[in-house]
């Protein structure tokens, strides 16, 4: 069956008596979404503070490829595992983007029976948290242009404006726009564009946000232009508008209760991509979760050079977090690819490739158990077309670098088949103190920042950039200089060319961008050909998805 078949075809429970069973939440601090999903009011997460926190253990990946790698597949079947071996586990998601829904890379609740359900509900509008985001994010927008059109007090240079408008669809055609076109009565005619709702601002403020104070503080923080002498900043409370987005973001801070297959509590809250923007779920879900159970499983967006990274030098930076353990999820099949196999032969046994695209998974394991002082165990997400001789020759290269390597069938048997998995990590995040370290100093200043982060994780020799970008560097030291560094480059690869594969070494990372993201608190640097509003392909998912008279829905994967 398909992944939404068999979602469909799984008996949940309501999730109120769910969240009393599992963790004696009563249902007056819920706020029902239907029968089966529900958010958490912060009164009652406040009321948690002084419990005892679990353990964190964060799933992450080698360089994701077209065969798929299966991150939160694995999170979902490593915490249905744990919960199978009486060990009080939730595991903590992101969000699903109705971007990638329609466009090509599906949705983001698991697969096979490592789901979270109602898999629908999550992967189209959820509790309408990513709405909320973007009409906040536009109400800003919408105010800027207000505010230049009624005689522009704050001196606004139209030119100097930072703040795009957002929709949460894959749509090039907005990338550039013109607004204000018609005459003086639409506004002020001036250049625009769309990012994705991911890579707003807000959606990292709101996953970053500790409360709802701190959430309005940084709104307000946001840097929306400059004044005409082109020095000046101009902040989001400047328009007074830090009140009004938060208002409409009232719910939306609330972390979102739903289920597994297996009936188990997951956390689902917050969005960000890990190429444009930081890869995580919200740190009051993380939090949250960590209150509520002995274990906690999370995951972080694309490779462990992104996702990882940021979960590391951002999140866990700014919050206190302390992860205890590192899963790393590969598959053959992408290593395979990443071997020089083209896609449509990754189901035919190929030692040879196989040997040649490890590299890709032992500079992860590498970079995470050296530079983020992470134990970490391998965990090979098996596929039916997987030989025999293939899993050996794995596992076998995982031990000359002595790396714990597990094959987990929770795709195909759900918790049951990861429990040799959660064994491994089990005995890990047990027999160890959490601790871990930065990539970088956050008293280094941002050019060596990126250059940490280009020379240890990517294997770059260095790093270059126009005179322009330097000098805007070396101007936000002076007020910025403590910020961490949110790297937006290709996930596909190390290097800021997505078809270079494997490990590549000796290149260059050109920084060619930088946006500074005040309200969340950390510099923006793009490098290479990345784009913050996708396009969609050529035969896009949207085609495929349908439903029938009676409401069910057919073809989201």
């Amino acid at each position: 069956m398909s992944d939404i078949e068999i979602a469909q075809q799984a008996t949940m429970r309501p999730i109120i008596a769910l969240a009393k069973e599992h963790y004696d939440i009563d249902a007056e601090h819920l706020d029902p979404h239907g029968h089966y999903k529900a958010k958490l009011s912060l009164e009652y997460i406040n009321s948690l503070a002084n419990k005892t926190d679990g353990k964190l253990i964060l799933v992450t990946a080698i360089s994701p490829t077209p065969a798929g790698e299966g991150k939160t597949t694995t999170t979902v079947g490593l915490g249905d595992a744990m919960n199978r071996m009486g060990k009080k586990t939730i595991m903590c998601l992101r969000e699903p983007s109705l971007g990638p829904c329609f466009g090509v890379k599906g949705g983001a609740a698991g697969g096979g029976y490592a789901q979270v359900v109602p898999m629908e509900d999550i992967n189209l509008h959820f509790t309408g948290d990513f709405h909320a985001i973007g009409v906040a994010h536009n109400l800003l927008s919408a105010l800027i242009d207000n505010h230049i059109n009624h005689g522009n007090s704050l001196d606004i240079d139209p030119r100097r404006i930072q703040w795009k408008r957002v929709v949460d669809m894959n749509d090039r055609a907005l990338r550039n726009i013109v607004v204000g076109m018609g005459g003086a009565a639409n506004g002020y005619l001036r250049e625009d564009g769309y990012d994705i709702v991911v890579a707003s601002e807000v959606m990292a403020i709101l996953c970053l946000a500790t409360n709802r104070a701190d959430l309005k503080k940084r709104l307000g923080r946001i840097i929306i232009a400059y004044k005409s002498d082109r020095i000046t900043p101009v902040y989001a409370s400047d328009l007074n508008a830090q009140g009004a987005m938060a208002a409409l973001l009232k719910d939306a801070i609330n972390p979102n209760l739903v289920q597994t297959l297996e009936n188990n509590i997951a956390i689902i809250h917050g969005g960000p991509f890990a190429n444009i923007a930081h890869g995580c779920n919200t740190v009051t879900a993380t939090k949250t979760a960590l209150k509520l159970a002995d274990y906690v499983v999370t995951e972080a967006g694309f490779g462990a050079d992104l996702g990882a990274e940021k979960f590391i030098d951002i999140k866990c930076r700014m919050s206190g977090l302390t992860p205890s353990a590192v899963v790393l999820v590969a598959t053959i099949r992408a290593l395979k690819f990443h071997g020089g196999v083209a896609k449509d032969d990754l189901n035919q046994e190929n030692l040879a490739a196989l040997k040649q695209g490890f590299v890709n998974l032992e500079r992860h394991y590498h970079n995470i158990t050296q530079h983020y002082g992470l134990p970490c165990v391998v965990c090979i997400n098996h596929f039916t077309f997987d030989s025999d001789a293939e899993i050996a020759l794995l596992q076998q290269q995982c031990a000359t670098i002595g790396a714990t390597c597990i094959v987990s069938k929770h795709w195909a048997n759900g918790g049951a088949g990861a429990e040799d998995l959660a064994q491994s990590i089990i005995e890990v995040v047990d027999n160890r103190e959490p601790g871990f370290t930065y990539v970088y100093d956050e008293n280094l200043s941002l050019w060596e920042k990126i250059e940490a982060i280009a020379t240890k994780l990517y294997g770059a020799t260095g790093v270059t950039a126009s005179a322009k970008v330097k000098a805007q560097l070396a101007e936000w030291n002076t007020d910025y200089g403590q910020f961490p560094i949110c790297m937006a480059k290709t996930q596909m690869s190390f290097s800021t060319n997505p078809n270079a594969k494997g490990a590549p070494s000796g290149h260059t990372l050109e920084i060619r961008e930088l946006k500074l993201a005040n309200g969340a608190g950390f510099i923006v640097a793009i490098a290479g050909d990345i784009m913050t509003m996708p396009g969609l392909p050529k035969v896009p998912a949207a085609e495929r998805i349908d439903i029938d008279d009676n409401g069910k829905i057919t073809g989201l994967f």
